[in-house]
This record gives C-alpha cells, structure tokens and sequence, in this order.
C-alpha cells in the first residue's frame, strides 16, 4: 500500500468491515451550518446527528471530507508552503459513532490500522490524552486503554491541557476531550524530548496523524455546556499526513497527492524545485495547494467575488497568480493546475470531471482580471509604503477595491517586505463604501451572518414546514416571535416584529427569490407581513407589524400570502431558468449562474462573462426565451435524490445548496434544474419575456435586468411615452426622432470643435494674447514662472503649463485659473531634469494651501483645486518663493 488512493481506500475498507456505513464527503460548503463558509472537519455533515436533531439510518459511518481551513478559529493560510504539513484544502479521514461504540473500540481500531495495515513502526509512535482542567475531569479512561492496546508505559502516553486534547468544531456545536497518535517524522531515533515542540524547518520531529474525539458535549453560544443525549465518537485523520508518513517523506508535499502539482508548477516556471524554503520553492508549494483550493470551490459553485466564501476563494487564486508572478510566469498558468487536480482526484470526486470546463473557464477569467491590474497595484503598494513601517487603510482598501488585491494577500505582502496594515482603517474604510453602495450593485446573496436569536430558536423548535408549494393560505401555530431582536412572549397592536410558526405557506427569500408578503391572523389580531425571511436554513421568519390586537406564543394563526405579488414573483422566477438555458446555449456552459433577484417586477440575473453582449446575442437569447413561453409547456417538479436528478440532467443554481434529496424543475427538455422556489404552472404563463439592460457589475460578472407579462408591458409603453416626448421636444414625430437627434449631435460636435480651436488659439498665444514667457523669472538655475489664466479647464490647463515647460526648459512653471462652477486649478509642470530639487507636487500643494484646498501628483506635473478662485494671483506667486 503505496499510494494515496490505496490508503484512503484501506481505510474506509477498514471500518466498513468493523461495520460502518461507508457515505460520501458531504458538500464542502456546509448547507445545514450557517457559522461555516466551508467544512473544516470530517463531522460537519454528522453536526445534527450528533445533537440528536437528525436520525439516520446507521450508528456507525466512515467517510473521507473534503475540508477547508481559510478564516475563523481554523486558519491555515498563513502558513501554506511554509510548513511542511499546512493546507487551505485537505482531506480528512473519519470513523464515527452516534451513541454506538465509545473510546474503548475507537482507540483499538486506530491502533489497529496505524500499526497493522499502515505498518508503522511502535517506536515512532506516542499519544496525548486529556489531562484535566477545572471544571472537566482528567481521561484516565483513554489513557488506561492505550496503555493496554499499545503496552506504553507512562512516558508514551502523554497528558496534554485542554488547548491540545479538547475539541470543537467551532465557537458552538458539539465536543469533547480527545486523543492524539503523534507520529516521529524524519530520520534518526525518535527523541520523546522534543515532543510539543515544533519540527525544525525540514519538518522532521512529531506530528500529530489522527485525533479521536469523544463527543460528549454540546457548547452554546453563550460557552454553556450540555451532555449530548448519548456519548458519540469522531475521529478525523488527515490524509495528506499519513500519506506523508507511509511513503516515508517528511513533507505533505511530496507525497502523491500534491507532489506532481508542485512539479507543473516547477515545469511552467522553468525552474527547478529543490524542497527548500527558498521564496521558489515556497511560491511552487503555495500554488499547488492553493489550485487544489481552486477546483473545489468552482466544483462547488463558488466563483470568485468580493464578499463571503466567494471573497475567500478570490483571496487564495490571487494569492497563487502573485506567487506565480514572483516566479516569473507571465501567461495564465492557474487553470492548467487546478485541471490537473482534476485528473488526478476526479475518480474520488466525480464532480471535478462534472465541472471541468467551468473550472477552466473561471480560473481563467479570474486570472486574466487580476494580471491586468497586478503590476499596478504592486507599483503603488510600494509607492505608499515607501519605506514606510504601516500601510493606512484608505491606501489598502483601495488597494482591495480597485486593484484587488484582497486584505490577506497585502498582509503577506507585508510580511515579506517588513510593513503593516492598518486593518481597523481598512474595516472603516470598507464599512464606508458599503453604505455608499447600499442598494446598488453587485451579485445578490444571502447575508452573511446569523443572529444567534435566530439559530437559538431554530434549535429548540426545529424547522418550519413550508406548504406554499401547493396552498397559499394556510393554518400553523406561532412557534416564536421576536421584537427588538429579542424573543418576547407577546405582540402588542403597533409592535413591528418577527413571527415565527411550525407551518407556512411563505416563501422564504433563497435561491434569489424575493420573500412573500401578506397577511397573519387571529381572530381580531392582524399581523402584516413585509417580508419572509430564512436567517438559519429551514427556519421561515415573518417580518412585519402587528396592526390589530395582540399575538401570543402558541396562539392558533391563519396565514394568507399577497396572491398577486406572488403570481408576478413565480412568473419572473420561471423566466430566469429559461434565461438561464438561453444564455448557456448562446454563450456556452461558462455562463454560469452568480446571484439573482426575482420580484414581482423585474428579475435581474448576473452570469460569469468578460464582454458586453452583442445586439445580435441579446436578440437571440429573447427569441430562445419567447419561443419556450410560446410553447406553453408545463412546468413539472419532482422530489428525488442528488443522484438521480443529475442521471437525468439537472444542473444545480449555485447560490443554493442541497442536501441529499433535492427538488428537480423541469420546464422542457432544455432547461432541468435544481431548484426550491415557487414557479408557474405553464411557460406560457410567463408571456413576454423583454432584455431591459445588460451590462458588468464586477471583475468577471455580467447583469441581465428584464421584465414578464403585464411587468413587459408597463416597460413598452413607459417606453412609447418617452420616445413620444422626446420627439415633442425635437418638434418632429416619433419616427422622426432618430434622424432629428443625429443632427442635433452633428451640430454639438462642431460648437465643440470650435471651443477647443478657440482653448488652442488661447494656449498658443498667452492669455489675453501676450506671450507669456516673457513674464518668466531666471532663478536658481531655472526659468520660473507663476501666472493666472482664463481657461476653466483642466486638461487645457495643463497642456498650457506642459507646452510653456517645454519653451522655457530647464523650467519650474506654475499656472491658475478659475472654473465655471467657481472653484479654483492650479497646474505645476516641472523639466524632469530638475525635479531632483523642485517637485511639483510639493509647489502644487502648497500654493493649494492659499485658495483653500490641497492636490499632489508626480515630481513632473501635479494638480491642485481649491474654493476661493479669488486668490489665485498669490497662490501662483507662490512658486517664486518655492524655487530658490
């Protein structure tokens, strides 16, 4: 047993045989957790079961996850490359057992394949069990067994605090004291000295391969723990880590699972890879790992982008693409990896080979955004450090925002260059731009956190039962309700709160489709809902006020939603899949679903792509639309598992995530999805379907906004009133428009032609039709000259101060005018050959000073504006007391 396949294979093979179910890695983002961007652990997918909210079939399973560690409490990136054994991606081995078997058979078990099918040797070997600490007793337990399995004395069974042998998934969720199999890496004897401390830089020394975990706890959010409901095992190995230790090198990287990745590298860089931690051979390590990352977050659905897990994964391909710039690569290079993590694990994950072309095209496109922009950013992150020991945070968040380069990439950037970054000035930097764009601009998403209120109330009521599939009014009983973020008992007539019930036939917002509104009652009580939201997957909220009477807990409700709004919502909803079938089949399978919004008047949908569409595609993905709704098919739906869905060829949305049964929208041949919204019942329902705007709305992403039924209706005729106007205003016909607004351009391009001819002949001649080199000063070895003119224009401005440098050289020159809108420039134009001694944009800003602003720009040429116009002859004499 040699290879990494064979090992995982033995040790699933190995606990199938000890009876447990073999299962597949749950997904690697989680869909039952919302305190996760990514699984960290091989229990996320178990997390229910073993606090007794799920029941499964079996009470034993063994899986090989796959994991991410990239933010939070497990964060592995800064040392990716660096160590020997640290990864973002990873998979972990895991035996598990809900209420079954306890620490006796877990440890056997571990001993058993370690020492037996994996044959390492006993004397490179020790293990760590809980010593105890206030409050949770000590595991003799454990510690009794190992010395019985394994005849260890004392000194190999090592008593370690609760920061080494108790686990937690996280800052809530199940756990519970631990132990540890550490294994001696490296040649030589092993030496029980250095146990605890970190291997050298060669990595050779202790390393911990297999961690079982003895759920026995479940900790809140508040740091309460309470006793699971029976004592469960969870066991996590690492598969690269043992990997490492059968093959007998002391790196992760050179075992078969990352070693050929880290040879591309080398292969596409043209240089050598010795296993040093030369900057090289670190930037080859970096992007073999950071490409396994790469394939399968895009495997996932998750595609590069500014927020959340999308945010991360846009971190990790940049941090690669920089590393692969460190060494020299100049061409895209990123996908050619990640493609070869696909040839290398797609037999284990089928949904690499699924998603191949996806990961080719996303990778590329990513890449190709950021190259554009990577020499530049690099110039001016060096321009504002400079030297400098911090890096502000409007400088960093500019950095993110308009070059981007993600926060983590500068902080390692600064790492290697000896400077800081003003995180907190980044944040508030962030925070501003936010409120700046709120309700504008990119990809819609699910919000990112969770109220722990709401994930409090989801675990002790469970999840809602949404009936809105088949009815849209329907009883329940209110299981919670909140006010003020805070559960309360009752609402009282004005109160504006949030109810939660056991059944709804509310659509909560997901899948890009707008909560429902309408109606709650009881009795005389009348609660009116504004919105239906799912904080905690499965939980519907009702958001609204409570216009009449009061509502308690428990209290017997009727729930009415808006029919109206939701029939117009389920039109648009429908017309987003055809879109969907329509682009792919126009553009290809790379345009890919990125977020959407589906209301009841408009739905908006953006898509993975590079370049605006064609009038021609734009008229063709209509045509592909209408042609489907002319049909009038019906929509179908179906409730089936993963795996049947896709033999029959259904293609996930992925903003959702799905769990093992999943429900399948069928709207005609073409177009099978995924999918957990309300729709029509027929295509033809949906009527017109009308493109109103296309356009890019981040670095790789596209917007479609269009318009259904009667919502395509009110757009043509707001359209004919408008084109009705205009031609009023125009004095002609509507169809006369096009013809009278050409002329009217013809005739604004000759007055502007004119005016510059006029801004030219002014340039060329001086203000007032001096010349006005003769008003230069010879002083300090230069001509000097400081001088206001009527120009109002910037760019006039500063070809004026350029073209006067030029006839005067070596020259300092210094020019002002005032605008139209009353507000003061100032243009500094300096001969490079003496911009060692005078700068402009030190003159610039301080003769902005004078009229009551600020400027700055390059040693060569700046400019400056100011407020008071009135005082621009003292701010341009400035420049003779500047240059001396």
């Amino acid at each position: 047993m040699k290879t990494s396949r064979e090992i995982r294979e033995a040790f699933l093979r190995h606990f199938e045989q000890r009876g447990h179910t073999r299962l597949a890695s749950g997904p690697l983002v989680p869909p039952n957790d919302p305190t996760l961007y990514f699984a960290n652990a091989g229990m996320v997918q178990f997390k229910d079961v073993f606090t007794g909210k799920d029941q499964r079939p079996y009470k034993r399973a063994t899986t090989s996850q796959k994991c991410m560690r990239v933010k939070g409490k497990h964060n592995d990136l800064d040392n990716v490359g660096v160590t020997a054994r640290h990864h973002t991606f990873f998979e972990m081995l895991g035996n598990f057992s809900f209420g079954d078997y306890f620490k006796r058979d877990a440890i056997a078990w571990a001993w058993e394949f370690v020492v037996g099918t994996c044959a390492l040797p006993k004397e490179k070997l020790v293990v760590t069990v809980f010593e105890g600490e206030p409050g949770l007793p000590a595991d003799d337990e454990a510690a009794q067994i190992w010395a019985e399995v394994t005849g260890f004395g004392p000194e190999r069974i090592i008593r370690l605090g609760k920061a080494d042998n108790f686990w937690s998934m996280g800052d809530t969720g199940p756990c519970g004291p631990c132990t540890e199999i550490h294994f001696w890496m490296g040649a030589g004897e092993p030496d029980l000295a250095k146990f605890g401390q970190e291997p050298g830089e060669d990595g050779a020394g202790w390393v911990e391969i297999w961690n079982n975990v003895f759920m026995q706890f479940e900790r809140f959010a508040d740091g309460t723990l309470t006793p699971l409901p029976a004592q469960s095992v969870d066991t996590g190995m690492g598969l690269e880590r043992i990997t490492a230790a059968v093959q007998g090198v002391v790196s992760n990287y050179d075992t078969d699972l990352l070693r050929p990745l880290v040879e591309l590298a080398s292969q596409i860089s043209g240089k050598p890879y010795g296993g040093t931690m030369s900057r090289d051979d670190v930037a080859m390590r970096v992007i073999a790992d950071h490409a396994r990352a790469t394939a399968f977050c895009i495997a996932e659905g998750v595609q590069p982008d500014k927020d959340g897990r999308e945010s991360v994964l846009r971190s990790i391909m940049r941090r690669a693409i920089r590393f692969g710039h460190m060494l020299g690569i100049e061409r895209l290079f990123l996908h050619e990896v990640a493609l070869r993590v696909v040839d290398l694990m797609g037999e284990q994950y089928p949904e690499l080979r699924e998603t191949r072309e996806l990961i080719s095209a996303v990778t590329q496109n990513e890449e190709r955004g950021f190259r554009q922009t990577l020499k530049r950013g690099l110039e001016i992150l060096q321009e504002e450090t400079n030297g400098q020991a911090t890096l502000g945070g409007a400088a960093a968040f500019k950095l993110h925002d308009t070059f981007g380069f993600p926060l983590d990439l500068q902080q390692q950037i600064g790492r290697e260059q000896g400077f800081t970054v003003d995180e907190d000035g980044y944040k508030a930097e962030r925070e501003e731009a936010r409120k700046r764009s709120r309700g504008g601009g990119g990809p819609i998403r699910q919000g990112e956190g969770v109220a722990a209120v709401h994930y409090a109330i989801a675990q002790r009521v469970g999840a809602t039962t949404f009936t809105g599939y088949e009815r849209e009014r329907d009883g329940s009983t209110i299981t919670a309700l909140l006010s003020g973020g805070a559960e309360v008992k009752v609402l009282r007539e004005g109160d504006e709160g949030e109810i939660v019930t056991k059944s709804t036939p509310f659509y909560g917002e997901g899948g890009g489709q707008v909560g429902d509104r309408g109606v709650i009652r009881a009795g005389d009580a009348t609660f009116e809902v504004s919105d239906t939201q799912k904080p905690v997957e499965g939980l519907f909220v009702h958001k609204g006020k409570l216009t009449k009477g009061t509502l308690e807990v428990g209290a017997k409700v009727e729930l009415e939603v808006d029919h109206t709004r939701r029939s117009a919502t389920r039109r648009n909803h429908s017309a987003t899949h055809l879109l969907h079938y329509a682009l792919r089949t126009v553009l290809g399978p790379a345009a890919l679903q990125k977020g959407s919004l589906v209301s009841p008047d408009r739905l908006r949908f953006d898509y993975s792509g590079s370049r605006p569409l064609t009038l021609d595609e734009v008229q063709r993905i209509e045509d592909l639309v209408n042609e489907k709704v002319l049909l009038n098919a019906p929509i179908e739906t179906e409730v089936l598992p993963m795996a049947e869905a896709k033999a029959k060829g259904a293609i996930g949305i992925f903003e959702e995530k799905y769990g093992e049964v999943v429900r399948m929208l069928r709207m005609t041949s073409d177009s099978i999805e995924l999918c957990g919204g309300t729709h029509a019942s027929r295509t033809g329902d949906i009527g017109l379907f009308k493109i109103v705007s296309e356009g890019g709305v981040a670095a790789g992403v596209r917007r479609i906004e269009a318009v259904t039924g009667k919502g395509a209706l009110t757009w043509a005729r707001g359209l004919e009133r408008d084109l009705g106007e205009t031609a009023a205003l125009l004095k002609g016909t509507p169809s006369q428009t096009k013809e009278k607004v050409e002329k009217l351009l013809a005739t604004q391009k000759e007055l502007q032609r004119e005016i510059e001819r006029l801004q030219h002949k002014l340039v060329s001649g001086g203000a007032g039709g001096g010349d006005l080199t003769t008003q230069a000063r010879e002083q300090a070895g230069v001509k000097v000259l400081g001088a206001t003119v009527d120009l109002g224009d910037a760019k006039a401005l500063r070809e004026l101060a350029d073209q006067l440098r030029d006839k005067l050289a070596p020259a300092v020159v210094l020019l002002g005018s005032a605008t139209k809108d009353g507000k003061a420039i100032l243009a500094c134009s300096v001969s490079k050959d003496v911009t060692s001694r005078f700068k402009a944009g030190d003159i610039v800003k301080d003769a902005a000073a004078v009229v009551g602003g600020g400027g700055g720009g390059r040693p060569d040429f700046a400019q400056a504006g100011g407020t008071d116009p009135s005082k621009l002859g003292d701010a341009v004499q400035r420049v003779y007391a500047l240059v001396v």
